[in-house]
């Protein structure tokens, strides 16, 4: 496991059952270098959705936490955000959550000669997505997804 995957496991490990104390669920963590320096950014959820202050005040209170855990041995900078519209699915309950919309999938490896998918994730049953597209239904094994994510749709009228 490399070191970035071991601090987004440890800040996970960390944050999460705090986030979920305060109502909020942890949907993603990335641990990567910007234009030189080193961005921790947790994408976080609430019901309703999550605002500003949200933002804000999650930032204050987490990297206090992280900084006194010492899980994170260099300087650093913290960014707390929504997953957006293109939510990353990440979880099982992500996928459960996610049934009947439409989503995007990239396999490990190719199924059915192809690794990219788009279309409805119908069913999530026994670590197989089931997801809808060009007219037939394709079961994709979950631990075989390298990432996947909703595909927003702008309503037509």
């Amino acid at each position: 496991m490399s070191k970035t995957h071991i601090v987004i496991k440890q800040v996970a490990d960390l944050v999460e059952p705090i986030l979920g104390e305060m109502g909020f669920e942890l949907v993603d963590v990335e641990y990567l270098s910007k234009h030189g320096r080193w961005v921790l950014v947790l994408y976080v959820d609430k019901e309703g959705g999550v605002t500003i202050d949200d933002c804000a005040r999650l930032s204050r209170e987490i990297g206090d936490l992280i900084d006194v855990k010492d899980a994170i041995k260099h300087e650093y900078v913290l960014e707390i955000s929504s997953p957006g519209l293109n939510r990353p699915l990440k979880k099982e309950r992500d996928f459960v959550w996610a049934t009947g919309k439409r989503v995007k999938v990239r396999m490990v490896e190719p199924v059915n000669g192809r690794r990219n998918f788009t279309g409805y994730l119908k069913n999530f049953e026994g670590g197989t997505l089931f997801v809808e597209t060009e007219g037939s239904l394709v079961a994709l094994p979950w631990i075989r997804v390298d990432r996947a994510n909703l595909v927003y749709e702008f309503n037509q009228s």
